[in-house]
C-alpha cells in the first residue's frame, strides 16, 4: 500500500484556550465537524486509492486495512492540519471516522 500525503489546505489551530484566544486575533477558525470529517475521508480515500464516496464513516478503520503505521500517519497529519496534538492510539478508542471526528470536534470546542 502506497502512502500519499493528501493535498489538503493547512488550517492551524490548537486545543488549549490561551492559544485559541491568541488565534482569534489571527482570524483563524476552528474547523466544523463536517470539515474535519471531509478531511479524514479524503485522507483515507487517497491513502487507499479509492473514491471518497466509497468510504462508510461507520465502518471501523481496521476493516479498511489501516494498520498502526497508517494510524500514526493519519493522526500526525491531522495534528498538523489542526495545529494540535492527537494521540495515534485514539483510533483504537474511536475506531470509526464518525467516532473519531465526534471526539476530536468535541475537544476543539
Amino acid at each position: 500500500m502506497k502512502t500519499q500525503e493528501p493535498n489538503l489546505s493547512q488550517t492551524p489551530l490548537v486545543l488549549n484556550q490561551t492559544t485559541l484566544k491568541n488565534n482569534a486575533n489571527d482570524s483563524k477558525k476552528i474547523p466544523s465537524p463536517e470539515e474535519i470529517q471531509a478531511w479524514v475521508v479524503s485522507y483515507i480515500a487517497q491513502l487507499l486509492e479509492i473514491e471518497a464516496d466509497k468510504l462508510d464513516v461507520k465502518i471501523p478503520f481496521d476493516r479498511y486495512g489501516l494498520d498502526s503505521s497508517a494510524a500514526v500517519g493519519l493522526t500526525g497529519d491531522l495534528s498538523d492540519w489542526l495545529g494540535c496534538e492527537i494521540d495515534p492510539t485514539l483510533l483504537y478508542d474511536y475506531p470509526t471516522i464518525e467516532s473519531l471526528v465526534k471526539h476530536v470536534s468535541s475537544d476543539l470546542n
